[in-house]
């Protein structure tokens, strides 16, 4: 089973785990990674979501082997086996501890603001990572959660190799896996993009639940319901099908009430509509009013063909399609928000005559595939460029020259092609943020 990003994972492991519902669970997400995939599957449990915060104890000549555990309120779990057969000093030990129990403070702190840790006293925990290599961090983060006063530990991951499903079914009350592939060497092979989470995507997201725990997620085939516009003073948060040139695209609409604009996405290549960085900011758009459309622009099939995400006509074809589609749903002023390749096809799409986009932000972008037809681009047009994707800012560079539109070109300090750097999307969120508030809000 190959996966598409931590947050498709996320939905499929929240299929495999509606029968915990009824329990009114805590879903539990190891950081990093972890918290992508529990975000999800609160979401769809309509659960409150919380993160785990555990730090292995190392055996001081052998890190590699734990001899305990630590977690937040001053757990320990220590396997006195292995202190005795590795004859280890409790200066040592407590030495290594020492060490851990400050960087288990910080994290703790960096990731809640400030925020109080969930009490699982007689609670079902549900302890989520998005994949299992050893199950030396997952079993200890169990371990850790039952001390807290979990009635019931349930480890749930997307992926993991069968000796370790094997051992952790053994420890768990009950243990969720959707694959265990015997052709397993990393976690991050069954995943399309397995890209590093930085922390401000975990404080971001624990911050999200922790105002709510959000709609249900709906069924992917769910049909879309009657027009809806976010007008009648309620938010708008459908799953819905697409119709585009000729095929039927998935899309996440999300309007808040009174919301006078909508921002489409066009994600990059190797990515989807569940790329955590578009929904970063797509979040930070929603904070500020506007409507997000984030959808995917290849049809499963069609991803498993590389070639495809480079077909950036075809791509920009759709994007005009769904444009036209959606201003039958929604009233108000359409922006494109375009990453990658999807940056080009924004382009492209608003190149065409009577586009009528009010504005675009292109993120990492690859406007040259936009080619020739960037000079008839009339919608106020930023490019935003890590400073360390220096092949990539000359390009956009050429592009910003190119343009005959209201262009400016912003320049990430620090920054590599992905923003994965501290602080990098958040910069990326608020440039957007402010160029659709000034250039799409205006004219609602």
């Amino acid at each position: 089973m190959l996966f598409t990003d931590r947050a498709d994972a996320g939905h499929r492991l929240a299929e495999a785990l509606q029968h915990l519902r009824g329990e009114e669970p805590i879903v539990l997400g190891l950081p990093r990674g972890g918290v992508p995939v529990a975000f999800h599957v609160a979401r769809s449990l309509q659960a409150p979501l919380d993160v785990i915060v555990v730090r292995k104890l190392g055996v001081p000549y052998q890190r590699e082997l734990g001899f305990g555990a630590i977690g937040e309120g001053g757990v320990r779990v220590i396997s006195d086996d292995i202190v005795r057969r590795g004859r280890l000093e409790q200066a040592d030990l407590a030495s290594v501890e020492h060490a851990e129990a400050a960087e288990l403070a910080r994290q703790a702190e960096r990731f809640r603001a400030g925020r109080p840790r969930l009490d699982l006293a007689g609670r079902t925990a549900i302890v989520v990572d998005d994949g299992i290599a050893t199950g030396a961090t997952a079993a200890a983060a169990c371990e850790v959660v039952r001390a807290h006063g979990a009635a019931r530990v349930v480890l749930a991951v997307p992926v993991a190799p069968p000796d370790a499903a094997e051992r952790l079914r053994a420890s768990t009350d009950e243990f969720v896996c959707l694959s265990t592939p015997f052709a397993f060497s990393a976690v991050g092979e069954w995943y399309r993009d397995f890209s590093q989470t930085p922390d401000d995507e975990v404080v971001s997201l624990l911050a999200q639940a922790a105002a709510g725990p959000g709609p249900a997620v709906p069924a992917p085939s769910a049909p879309s319901a009657a027009p809806s516009d976010g007008a009648d003073g309620k938010d708008v948060r459908e799953e819905l099908m697409i119709d585009a040139a000729g095929v039927r695209l998935t899309g996440d609409l999300t309007v808040p009430a009174g919301a006078k604009a909508v921002v489409m996405f066009a994600h990059g290549s190797g990515s989807s509509r569940h790329s955590p960085r578009n929904r970063r900011v797509a979040t930070a758009l929603n904070q500020a009013g506007l409507g997000t459309l984030l959808f995917d622009l290849l049809t499963p099939a069609e991803e498993a063909n590389r070639a495809n995400v480079f077909d950036i006509e075809t791509l920009a074809d759709r994007l005009t399609d769904a444009t036209g589609w959606l201003r039958g749903r929604v009233g108000g002023p359409i922006g494109y928000f375009g990453a990658s390749t999807g940056a080009a096809a924004a382009l492209r799409a608003a190149a065409a005559p009577g586009a009528d986009i009010g504005a675009v932000v292109s993120r990492g972008g690859r406007p040259d595939l936009a080619g020739p037809l960037l000079p008839g681009v009339q919608a106020p047009t930023l490019l935003i460029v890590g400073g360390n994707d220096p092949q990539v800012l000359d390009l956009n560079r050429e592009a910003e020259a190119a343009l005959r539109c209201d262009t400016r070109l912003e320049i990430v300090p620090g920054a590599t092609h992905l923003f994965e750097e501290h602080g990098a999307l958040q910069q990326v969120a608020d440039l957007a943020r402010d160029w659709f508030l000034s250039h799409l809000v205006t004219q609602a």
